[in-house]
C-alpha cells in the first residue's frame, strides 16, 4: 500500500513538473504584442504623433479610405464607398456607406467625418500640419470641408495642390480618422472639443474598441461585434510596454507573446533560427537622418555642413552594422520605390576631404559640439558611430541621450547643434510627403513657428528648393511632375541642406508561427481585423 502511494506521489510530482516546464501559450482568441510605448503620449487624433499611435488608431477608428498594404498607391474604400475628384482637381466628393455604427451605437454620418477634420484645424495641434500645407485654416475649414447630407462629404481644396496626395493623407494620417462627434462633445470641457478626454480615450467605429490604456504599461482593445464589415477574428488585442530586447525574445520564445517589435539585431537573428518564430520586415517611407542647426554659426557655413553631413558620416558602416532590421541604405530626401527617386549620390566617409573643408571655414583644429539622440537603438548606435567619425576631423562631440520628447522638443525649439533622428513624413506614397517635412521651409523666421516642418527646425531655407517643391506639387502631368521632383533632389545635393538622410526605415516584427494574416503596412496603418491564430 505504501509503495503504491509513493508511486502515485512520484507520478503526481512528475506531472506537475511537466506542466511547469510546458511552454506558456497566449489565449487562442487574444493577440499579445510586446512593444515600446515610450513615445505614445496621447491618443487624440488631433495631437498624437509617431507610428505607435497610428497602429492603434487604425484598429480603433475607421478612415474614409485605406491604402493597399501591398501597393500603397492603390486607394481602397473605407467608410467612403466611393469618391470622385473634380476635373479641375480642386474638390473631392465622398459617398459614405450606410449602416456603419460607432462603438457607442450612434450611426456614422458625413457630419461626423466633416466635424472630425474641422476639429483638427480648429485645435491647431501637431496633426494640423499636413492640412495647413493644403491651405486649410481654422477660418475656412467649415466651408471647405462640409457634409451635404448624411451620406455625402465634400472637401474643397482652398489652394491648388495634388488631390491624390490629399487622398493619401486621408488614408494614412491619424488626423483623418472619423470620430463619434456626439460622444466626444459629451466630454468637452471649456471648449476643448474633447481634447482632454481623447488623450486617454477613443470614440471610433473600428473593429476594436479601446478598453484601457495605462501609459508605459498596458493597452487593451476588445472586439467590436457591431463592426460594419464583420467582427474581427480575435476577441482581444493586448499591447504590453516592453523595451528590453532580451525580454521580448525570451517571452516570445516561451509563448508569452505573439508579436514582438523593437528587438535588437542579435535577438532578431537568433529568432530567425527558432522554428516557432517568423520575421516580417516592412519598408517604411520614414527616414533616419543626421541634422545640424543652420542657426548655429558653425553650421551656417555650407562648407561645415558639407564636411559633417557628406564626409563625416560612415554611411556604409552604419547601414552594414547598425541598420539591419532597422533600415536600408538611402541618402535621398525622396523615399525608395517612387518613380521620382534618383539613384543614390554615393556619399562616403572621407575624413581628409572633411578636414580640408573645415580648414577653409576656419576650423582647422575642429570644434566642440553636442549630438542629441533618443536613448534607443538604433539611434544611439548611429550617434556613437558619428561621434567616432567626427573625431577623425578634430570635432569633439558629446552625446546627449534623452526621451523622444526631450530630443525632438529641443529640435522644435531650434535649440540644438546636431541631432540623430527619424522622420520626414513618407507615410503617403508621394514625393511631397517627405520633401514637405525634410526640405521645405517657406518662412525661416523664429516667430513663424513652423515646428512640424523638420526643415524649419533646422533653420535652413533655400528659395529655389521651396519654389521647385511648390511647382512639382501643382503639376498635373505625371511625367513632368516626376522630372521636377528629380530636379528638387539635384538642388538638394547642391545646396547641402541641414539634414542628411542616412537610411530608410524598415519595421521588423517577430511573430509566433501560429499568427496568421498579419500584414505589416508601409504607412504604419497595420490592421488586425483579419488576424487570427492557427494551432
Amino acid at each position: 500500500m505504501k509503495s503504491r502511494l509513493a508511486l502515485r506521489a512520484c507520478l503526481l510530482a512528475a506531472s506537475l513538473l511537466m506542466a511547469t516546464a510546458a511552454p506558456a501559450r497566449t489565449p487562442a482568441d487574444q493577440l499579445v504584442i510586446g512593444v515600446s510605448m515610450n513615445n505614445l503620449l496621447s491618443l487624440d487624433p488631433a495631437a498624437a504623433t509617431g507610428n505607435d499611435v497610428v497602429e492603434i488608431a487604425c484598429n480603433v477608428y475607421d478612415y474614409l479610405v485605406e491604402l493597399d498594404p501591398l501597393d500603397t498607391s492603390r486607394v481602397l474604400p473605407g467608410l467612403a464607398q466611393s469618391w470622385a475628384i473634380a476635373e479641375d482637381g480642386r474638390s473631392i466628393t465622398f459617398k459614405l456607406r450606410r449602416g456603419a455604427r460607432f462603438h457607442s451605437g450612434h450611426a456614422v454620418s458625413a457630419h461626423d467625418a466633416a466635424w472630425s477634420l474641422q476639429r483638427v484645424l480648429k485645435l491647431n495641434l501637431a496633426l494640423a500640419t499636413p492640412w495647413k500645407s493644403y491651405g486649410f485654416t481654422a477660418k475656412n475649414v467649415e466651408q471647405a470641408i462640409r457634409a451635404v447630407d448624411d451620406d455625402t462629404l465634400v472637401i474643397e481644396l482652398p489652394a491648388p495642390t495634388d488631390p491624390h496626395l490629399v487622398l493619401y493623407t486621408l488614408g494614412t494620417s491619424v488626423s483623418a480618422v472619423v470620430l463619434d462627434r456626439k460622444t466626444v462633445l459629451q466630454h468637452e470641457k471649456n471648449g476643448d472639443m474633447g481634447a482632454a478626454w481623447l488623450t486617454t480615450h477613443a470614440a471610433g467605429s473600428g473593429p476594436f474598441r479601446l478598453d484601457q490604456w495605462r501609459a508605459k504599461e498596458l493597452l487593451l482593445m476588445s472586439r467590436f461585434d457591431g463592426y460594419w464589415r464583420e467582427p474581427a477574428k480575435l476577441r482581444r488585442v493586448v499591447l504590453r510596454h516592453m523595451t528590453e530586447s532580451q525580454s521580448l525574445r525570451l517571452m516570445l520564445g516561451r509563448g508569452d507573446l505573439d508579436i514582438a517589435t523593437g528587438m535588437s539585431v542579435p535577438d532578431i537573428e537568433a529568432m530567425k533560427r527558432t522554428p516557432d518564430a517568423e520575421v516580417h520586415a516592412v519598408k517604411r517611407g520614414t527616414l533616419y537622418y543626421v541634422a545640424v542647426s543652420a542657426k548655429d554659426p558653425k553650421f551656417a557655413d555650407v562648407r561645415v555642413r558639407q564636411a559633417v553631413l557628406r564626409h563625416l558620416i560612415d554611411f556604409d558602416g552604419i547601414n552594414a552594422v547598425v541598420m539591419p532590421h532597422y533600415g536600408v541604405y538611402h541618402q535621398r530626401p525622396v523615399p525608395l520605390g517612387l518613380a521620382a527617386t534618383l539613384p543614390e549620390p554615393g556619399y562616403k566617409l572621407d575624413a581628409e576631404a572633411a578636414r580640408r573643408l573645415l580648414a577653409e571655414a576656419g576650423h582647422a583644429n575642429g570644434f566642440k559640439t553636442t549630438i542629441r539622440v533618443v536613448a534607443e537603438s538604433p539611434f544611439t548606435n548611429i550617434a556613437t558611430s558619428l561621434q567616432a567619425t567626427l573625431a577623425k576631423a578634430g570635432i569633439e562631440a558629446s552625446i546627449l541621450p534623452g526621451t523622444g520628447n526631450q530630443v525632438y522638443g529641443a529640435m522644435r525649439e531650434r535649440n540644438f547643434e546636431i541631432i540623430v533622428g527619424r522622420g520626414g513624413g513618407g507615410a503617403e506614397p508621394h514625393p511631397h510627403s517627405s520633401l514637405r517635412a525634410l526640405a521645405y521651409n517657406p518662412d525661416n523666421r523664429d516667430q513663424a513657428k513652423l515646428s512640424n516642418f523638420q526643415g524649419w527646425r533646422t533653420s535652413f531655407s533655400d528659395p529655389r528648393l521651396n519654389e521647385l517643391i511648390e511647382k512639382a506639387l501643382l503639376q498635373r502631368d505625371e511625367r513632368q511632375q516626376t522630372q521636377t521632383y528629380q530636379e528638387v533632389q539635384r538642388v538638394f545635393d547642391t545646396v547641402v541642406p541641414a539634414m542628411q538622410p542616412v537610411s530608410q526605415m524598415v519595421d521588423t516584427v517577430v511573430l509566433h508561427k501560429s499568427v496568421r494574416n498579419f500584414v505589416g503596412h508601409p504607412s504604419a496603418t497595420t490592421r488586425l481585423r483579419e488576424v487570427y491564430k492557427q494551432r
